[in-house]
């Protein structure tokens, strides 16, 4: 799997309060693959984790993803934790970044409570996802089927339920980004 992304950069979209292993795990295997990663919020500073219901690490942010460009990605990744996604979905800028990668064809990977976002950016409609149990009503009542799967994969979306997911949906997230262009997107270097 070594170096197979090289040359892309992904984004992960994240606030304060996101279930830590499901920004660091896809983060890891990103890299061990030759991605770039670069975590955009709300604003610059740091973020902090959760480890469910307790308090973990601080990150630091690369970018606003009101200032970032879309199509210097090639895809997107949204962590849960319920505070985190709670708030990321009412976050104008968070929906029009997730919205125009989707709209360009690139894999947009969700996990758990991330799945609010996509609801909240009208682009689960017709789609079938998983997330974290909870969620399905919203999902359902957005249009969207839901299905109780470890990792589900619809057009380019990618959506999991939980932490013990993680290592299916890496591997998915991984296999869908070795499918994009190195030209459509900018290179890591170029990448703001």
């Amino acid at each position: 799997m070594a170096q197979r992304l090289k040359g892309l950069s992904v984004a992960i979209l994240a606030t304060d309060n996101f279930e830590q292993a499901e920004l660091t795990s896809p983060k890891e295997a990103l890299e061990q693959a030759g991605a770039t990663v670069r975590i955009l919020s709300a604003r610059p500073g740091q973020i902090r984790g959760m480890k469910h219901d307790e308090k973990a690490d601080s990150f630091p942010v690369d970018q606003s993803w009101n200032d970032a460009e879309p199509g210097d990605y090639a895809g997107v990744v949204i962590p849960g934790g319920v505070f985190n996604s709670d708030v990321i979905r009412m976050e104008e800028g968070a929906r029009r970044f997730v919205q125009a990668i989707h709209d360009q064809g690139k894999p947009v990977a969700v996990i758990c409570h991330g799945a609010w976002l996509l609801v909240s950016a009208g682009l689960v409609d017709g789609k079938q996802l998983t997330s974290w149990p909870s969620l399905q009503d919203d999902i359902r009542n957005a249009g969207g089927n839901w299905v109780d799967e470890e990792v589900v994969l619809d057009g380019n979306l990618i959506t999991s339920r939980k932490p013990d997911d993680l290592p299916a949906f890496n591997e998915k997230l991984i296999a869908a980004l070795a499918t994009v262009e190195k030209s459509d997107t900018p290179s890591a270097a170029q990448a703001t």
